[in-house]
């Protein structure tokens, strides 16, 4: 089992429906060292940048995901986020989609 943190639009239940054909099962989470910018990616959307400050925290959710769920979550995401892993304030590890400086 995998898990995708989301801080923005995964968390909406009609995103899900439409991204993964099904409602996600997942539990409130924080993603710690990061701080939110809003309205960063196409001037619409959220991004959180990685800040290594224990101290900076971004609230979501973690979702339970499968190998298909994060390829179409990929494509949902598009080319402006790449996904990584990241410890997670519940002591669990989470894929989070970031920036793609690429």
């Amino acid at each position: 089992m995998e898990y995708l943190f989301s801080y923005g639009t995964i968390q909406d239940p009609q995103v899900q429906k439409y991204v993964f054909g099904r409602l996600l099962k997942g539990k409130a989470d924080t993603a710690l060292g990061f701080k939110k910018v809003e309205n960063a990616i196409y001037g619409r959307y959220p991004l959180i940048i990685k800040t290594n400050n224990a101290r900076d925290k971004v609230n979501g959710m973690s979702f339970e995901v499968n190998d298909l769920d994060l390829k179409k979550a990929d494509i949902y995401e598009t080319s402006a986020y790449k996904r990584e892993k990241f410890p997670l304030e519940s002591g669990g590890e989470a894929w989070v989609y970031i920036k793609n400086s690429n």
